[in-house]
């Protein structure tokens, strides 16, 4: 059953979703009264979020608050990446689905572990502050589109490569999702470092497949969103610095993995690989 921080953040999540395409709709239906006082679109964008949120802190307090906040922004983004799609000029509509794309990828995080875990749901779960490096990365795959974009508009144009990134990136979101389901309450952000009582190994489903699916699943979608964005110097260095992060992570975790289960889960790794290219993991020569 979902929790009710689940409820809250489906709740801020769509309700925002509604109100970003809402002036879109209303010009669509030629219901657009508001030009006579708003002729910048992005200036009513921010009205109506601030407004939300106004009407969000009347709602919710403490921790309910700080879930529909951050839910409501990523289902504005949501919106607002879907309208940039639809209707900007097509040197920016991939750019428009990159945007949809990310805000997705981080509610739906939240999402899962509020459906599957929710013992473990904290702020941390919609992985918005993942680290220092994360968002440096996130921030120079914005600043090359932006550039590129300026100076060669053509290049940003909707292209096989773009649409082939958004592939990427949906499958590599079912594979996480899917192992997050798989794993339910075995599933974590956090490494952990002490196993609980109800601590099993997953070898099931997904976990047939990979040892380390969900970690498959971000690698793939990770390096597909700069295909969207056709960013070939940023695929590059996603490509390489997401290596690093999960080959690093993977060893981590394999560690604590083996303290936990010890033979079974050696058995394991010599049944089912990483997943991840040319990454094997932390093995203990017997």
């Amino acid at each position: 059953m979902l929790s009710k921080e689940g409820r809250i953040s489906l709740f801020s999540f769509f309700i925002s979703l509604i109100i970003s395409i809402l002036p879109e709709v209303l010009l669509r239906l030629e219901f657009d009264y508001y030009q006579q006082f708003i002729e910048n679109i992005w200036i009513l964008h921010a009205l109506q979020f601030t407004l939300l949120n106004f009407l969000l802190i009347l709602t919710f307090r403490g921790f309910s608050y700080q879930v529909s906040v951050r839910a409501s922004l990523l289902g504005y983004i949501f919106g607002v990446g879907i309208l940039i799609f639809a209707t900007a000029p097509q040197s920016w509509q991939i750019f428009g689905i990159y945007t949809s794309v990310l805000a997705f990828f981080h509610y739906s995080e939240f999402m899962t572990i509020a459906w599957t875990n929710p013992n473990a749901i904290s702020i941390d779960s919609f992985i918005l502050n993942h680290s220092v490096a994360y968002g440096v990365a996130a921030c120079s795959s914005w600043l090359e589109f932006f550039v590129e974009r300026y100076y060669f508009p053509t290049m940003k144009e909707p292209s096989s490569i773009s649409y082939f990134g958004f592939i990427l990136c949906f499958c590599g979101e079912i594979l996480r999702k899917l192992a997050i389901f798989t794993a339910k309450r075995n599933f974590n952000h956090i490494v952990q470092t002490e196993k609980n009582v109800d601590h099993e190994l997953i070898t099931h489903g997904v976990y047939g497949l990979f040892r380390h699916p969900s970690y498959v699943g971000w690698f793939y979608w990770s390096i597909g969103t700069q295909l969207i964005l056709q960013n070939p110097f940023c695929f590059l260095a996603y490509v390489a610095a997401s290596w690093k992060f999960f080959n690093e992570r993977v060893k981590i975790e394999e560690i604590m993995l083996l303290n936990f289960f010890g033979e079974k889960y050696i058995e394991y790794q010599n049944d089912v690989g990483t997943g991840l290219p040319f990454i094997s993991g932390y093995k203990i020569d017997l």
